[in-house]
């Protein structure tokens, strides 16, 4: 590094060279045949495994052709509709799915209750946690801070390095137990320090589920309703697994076929849920309805929250990408199945909480949208994804946004548990992918 010159001028001067030299033609993936992002050239993700835990269907073969189809998600051989409808009007079912995804089949009552109450015994974390590690060195980014959190656990666990399939199971529930916790502290932690708000530290109530758990501990007088809870605890279910397709769950098993433990698996997985392409979409969607909410009057009217959509994909509006946020799906076409189940919820506490009018917005965008993506893009099939509603419900409970990347790992911490458990079960292979060297060899002459 030249004298006296800082890292931030030499990055600045310097960051050309990587885009120049860096940058690689889109041209030459098609010329070589190589799939980009893992996708061929219909959108299909590259086959990399396979899985008993989790399908996702979204079309229907006829014809040796593929047609569109509403969408499912499938759980261990059951429909994720189905698991949901089959509980109870105010029946929490985070506990029992989990078990589900873990050991392949659902509990009787006797596993249930003897796993619900074992996760509710190991919610309490390490002594003096929150005050050593936690409240140190606080951030608003929360997944950092649980990230953190995580691979410093290492050192309150003496087996932290065996990587047996009865240690990752043990782990891989503990986690499940401490997410809840290291998350809502995290974001206290933060208030108090950077924000100058009250530390909450409510103990967590091992009676209580995961979802009344969320709302007691972040809640200052730990009240919530039934309804608050159930619409909490669906969203965890639907978002616990997802077709073992997505990045961070391809980053669970790509790190567990190393042999690496369960902490540094879950932390690089975590480290990829953050990122705004995975988890925190639903961001991006209460961001663009802010926007829209700033300059559409009347939230019923179509003609004018059509009039302001256009503007959006017209890149003249919002954050000028062209992008109506939490419409479309890379997977799914017709409908998404998290979404469909969701919006009866959805529309249960909106009348709770007094925002028909949101809801309205909401319903209205939802009914114009993926007419407008089809007639841009000339055809292709759009639908709203469980990030449109998502951010929504999570508003209505009064949860900081700084917290809804952070609810997706809580409940993402399931699906990952179950892959890690699979790849250790199914492969000894390290999982090393091939790149196509296309460098010019300019010392040779080349």
């Amino acid at each position: 590094m030249a004298e006296n010159m800082s890292l931030e001028t030499w990055a600045g001067e310097n960051a050309s060279l990587c885009e120049k030299n860096d940058f690689i033609s889109p041209v030459l993936f098609d010329e070589y045949g190589v799939n980009s992002g893992l996708r061929d050239d219909r959108g299909r993700g590259v086959l990399t495994g396979l899985t008993r835990i989790s399908q996702i269907i979204s079309y229907d073969e006829s014809g040796g052709k593929r047609v569109p189809c509403e969408g499912q998600l499938w759980y261990r051989g059951y429909r994720v509709q189905d698991l949901i409808k089959g509980l109870g009007p105010y029946e929490l079912g985070f506990e029992k799915i989990a078990y589900l995804l873990l050991l392949g089949q659902m509990p009787d009552e006797k596993e249930q209750k003897e796993f619900f109450d074992l996760i509710g015994a190991s919610r309490p974390l390490p002594e003096n946690f929150v005050r050593d590690v936690i409240m140190k060195a606080p951030t608003a980014d929360i997944m950092n801070a649980m990230t953190k959190s995580i691979l410093t656990i290492t050192s309150h666990d003496s087996s932290a390095l065996r990587v047996t399939p009865q240690e990752s199971l043990r782990k891989c529930v503990q986690l499940i137990a401490w997410f809840p916790s290291l998350a809502v502290y995290a974001y206290h932690s933060y208030m108090y320090k950077r924000k100058n708000g009250t530390m909450y530290i409510h103990n967590p109530d091992p009676a209580l589920s995961t979802a009344e758990n969320i709302l007691m501990m972040l809640r200052p007088d730990q009240k919530y309703t039934p309804l608050e809870a159930k619409v909490l605890d669906t969203a965890l279910i639907l978002h616990m697994e997802h077709g073992g397709g997505n990045n961070s769950t391809f980053v669970t098993r790509v790190v567990t076929s190393t042999g690496a433990d369960t902490y540094s698996t879950m932390a690089a997985a975590m480290c990829s849920l953050k990122g705004p392409r995975h988890g925190g979409a639903n961001i991006k969607v209460m961001e663009m309805m802010d926007d829209i909410r700033a300059h559409v009057k009347d939230y019923h009217d179509r003609e004018e929250v059509v009039s302001y959509l256009n503007k959006i994909l017209d890149k003249q509006a919002f954050d000028h990408k062209g992008l109506i946020y939490g419409i479309g799906h890379a997977v799914y076409t017709v409908s998404d199945p998290r979404e469909v189940v969701f919006k009866s919820f959805v529309e249960r506490l909106a009348r709770e909480k007094g925002r028909e009018e949101d809801l309205a917005l909401y319903q209205t965008i939802e009914d114009t949208a993926p007419g407008l993506l089809k007639d841009r893009r000339r055809g292709g099939t759009f639908c709203p994804n469980v990030d449109f509603y998502s951010g929504f419900v999570y508003d209505m409970l009064g949860i900081p946004r700084e917290l809804y990347t952070a609810l997706f790992a809580i409940a993402r911490i399931v699906g990952w548990s179950a892959h890690r458990l699979e790849e250790m079960l199914t492969s000894d292979k390290i999982i090393r992918p091939a790149y196509m060297s296309v460098m010019r060899k300019e010392q040779d002459g080349e």
